[in-house]
């Protein structure tokens, strides 16, 4: 009896199903590039222990207040642009300094993802993922509290830049790489409530962050925010195990292969995300997708909160709010996504989220008015998430679990060098415009000018995520070409 299966991300051949008895578990012997491995249908080894519903909602609940204070923090660095670049910054040279202020955010959230390459093999080939989850809150919540002491933006870049990025991926990875092995059929629902906490985090955070800064100053504001995020990691931390069921083997491939690097789909996805290995089209569309979706989905994260204060004359207190209202949206989205991902198709649900993200940037943000701005706060909140809640899964499901961590690290290495250019190329955009418009005056004619410069990076965050958009659409084609036909869930 031949059917097929979706184990690695290539169309499998399985052989020489039997039933030794009615109440033995259906085994399946599936050649992986070669070699055979004895799965059951759910793709895990057929006396693997199946983890308990009580560990699961407790590692959901782990993973949900993880991505909380990870992401969270990611998700308000708004809030230290517009301080950094302001007038009352502690910062020498940063006034104004778009570009470079933003460099630091991107290089911690940059890190956040792009460090995956070398956690999940160190996940791999340490049993004891407790401690390398712990060391990254700490050196996380180190970078953190040492930026409290910095003048110099140089100081920035190593504390809350290099030391905030390296520990929060350390800290982030290990949770994110086995929660998906312990579930099969809400695994979305699952990955949806976990990356949920990141919207929470950041509706939490950002009127939290605020009135410390106003009240205590940036310094304080820091030590508490760096203190409380170590405090937090701690519990997280003791949660994760890799000795229940198909999580023992989740990292059976800690490499991509050169062949795996050549399809098409991978390419793309990196790009967005999976014909043999390393000549087929839809791995570089892969690749190619997380690229563009990160470099765009920064950009208005990172100065949503300038431009409703710069260009709108709202208020700092304000533009924190319409950050937080973004972040509670995007939370409920995720959670939604994924729930409605199991239902009709993870691949679908992210093809329409990230290209209407991209007509959201086009149609409510260019050129926008203040109501304008504020329907673009909510539907982008809504959009935005749904690549990153479905992610996970869907790269379980073109690939399978054997091959989820390798790819999974070098999907969010190449989302981790989107991350890094989006949010700076903007800044770049603004430029000295920026400077002249909110330090000399705000006169109309600099104002009109700031507007005009907010507009091309409207434009500049639209394409590429249109284009990323595209990518995961041909990815969804090309991956229904590879295993023989179109379903229309997929």
């Amino acid at each position: 009896m031949d059917s097929t299966a979706n184990v690695s991300g290539d169309v499998l051949t399985l052989r020489n199903i039997t039933s030794h008895s009615s109440h033995a578990q259906r085994n399946e012997s599936a050649s992986i590039n070669g070699v055979n491995y004895q799965v059951n249908e759910n793709g895990e080894p057929p006396d693997a222990p199946q983890p308990s519903q009580t560990y699961q909602c407790l590692l959901v609940f782990a993973g949900f207040m993880m991505t909380f204070h990870v992401i969270g923090i990611n998700s308000i660095y708004g809030l230290f642009q517009e301080f950094y670049t302001s007038s009352d910054t502690n910062i020498v040279g940063a006034q104004g300094q778009d570009a470079l202020v933003s460099l630091v955010g991107t290089i911690g959230s940059g890190l956040t993802w792009s460090g995956s390459v070398f956690v999940n093999p160190m996940i791999r080939r340490f049993d004891n993922v407790k401690l390398i989850s712990l060391v990254g809150a700490f050196v996380m919540s180190l970078g953190l509290f040492s930026a409290s002491f910095c003048t110099q933006l140089w100081q920035l870049y190593i504390t809350q830049g290099l030391l905030y990025g390296i520990g929060s991926s350390m800290y982030y990875f290990p949770i994110m790489s086995l929660t998906p092995a312990y579930f099969d059929r809400n695994r979305g629902a699952a990955m949806g409530i976990v990356l949920a906490g990141s919207g929470v985090g950041g509706l939490v955070l950002s009127p939290v962050f605020h009135t410390l800064l106003t009240r205590l100053g940036i310094q304080w504001a820091l030590r508490i925010l760096g203190i409380w995020n170590f405090l937090l990691g701690i519990p997280i931390s003791s949660v994760l195990t890799k000795k229940h069921g198909a999580a023992a083997n989740v990292a059976g491939r800690t490499r991509v292969s050169m062949a795996m690097i050549k399809r098409g789909t991978f390419i793309l996805q990196v790009v967005s995300y999976h014909h043999d290995y390393l000549y087929r089209t839809d791995h570089k569309a892969q690749s190619l997708g997380a690229l563009l979706q990160a470099a765009g989905n920064m950009v208005p994260v990172y100065f949503l909160t300038t431009y409703s204060v710069a260009v709108l004359s709202y208020s700092s207190s304000t533009g924190s709010l319409l950050l937080a209202v973004n972040t509670a949206v995007n939370s409920a989205a995720r959670i939604g996504m994924g729930i409605l991902a199991d239902r009709v198709g993870r691949q679908n649900t992210m093809v329409l989220s990230v290209l209407f993200s991209g007509v959201a940037v086009f149609a409510l943000w260019y050129d926008s008015d203040r109501t304008r701005f504020l329907a673009f706060v909510v539907f982008y909140g809504i959009l935005a998430g749904g690549y990153n809640a479905l992610l996970p899964t869907t790269i379980t499901e073109v690939y399978g679990v054997q091959n989820y961590s390798s790819v999974n690290a070098f999907i969010y290495f190449i989302r981790g060098l989107g991350a890094l250019f989006g949010a700076p190329v903007a800044g770049l955009i603004l430029g000295s415009h920026q400077r002249s418009a909110r330090f000399a005056g705000d006169t109309i004619a600099n104002m009109s000018m700031l507007k005009n410069r907010y507009n091309e990076v409207a434009i500049f965050d639209g394409v590429l995520l249109l284009a990323a958009g595209v990518c995961v659409a041909y990815v969804r084609w090309l991956d229904a070409r590879d295993k023989g036909g179109w379903s229309w869930k997929a």
